[in-house]
């Protein structure tokens, strides 16, 4: 099959702990966990959480590497941006503070007036947007 519209995404991140990052983006953002394996000690072997909403055409997938452990990197520029298209909840910008996210100012101004930014626990940014997106 090639790649077409139908086609499910995967977002692939390292993290510092599965733990804390799953509590961001499961109890912060209201992501479910829909997949999880732990490592069993084999070098190479990553435990990981898949998290996303059951019917999404993405989720996320947070990585570690318990015998090698990988820095998560992110850029100003490495965004998740989930379009609301309505006003960004000051209480789910709460949420997620409350589990691990900062609210921060974004790189590119256009996020600020469009968003709310937050910084999870790895330092990726996470954009909440008060606008609507469609791929048509």
């Amino acid at each position: 099959m090639p790649a077409d519209a139908a086609a499910h995404i995967r977002i692939a991140r390292p993290a510092r702990d599965l733990r804390v990052a799953e509590r961001f983006w499961v109890s912060g953002l209201g992501l479910d966990v829909l997949y999880r394996h732990a490592a069993d000690g084999t070098p190479g072997q990553s435990s990981l959480v898949m998290v996303g909403w059951p019917d999404a055409g993405w989720h996320l997938e947070l990585v570690h590497d318990p015998t090698a452990p990988m820095e998560p990197r992110p850029t100003p520029e490495d965004l998740l941006v989930v379009y609301l298209g309505e006003p960004v909840p000051d209480a789910l910008v709460e949420q997620l503070e409350r589990h691990g996210g900062k609210r921060v100012p974004a790189h590119n101004p256009y996020w600020d007036t469009w968003g709310v930014t937050l910084q999870d626990p790895d330092g990726y940014l996470l954009v909440l947007s008060t606008r609507a997106w469609s791929n048509s």
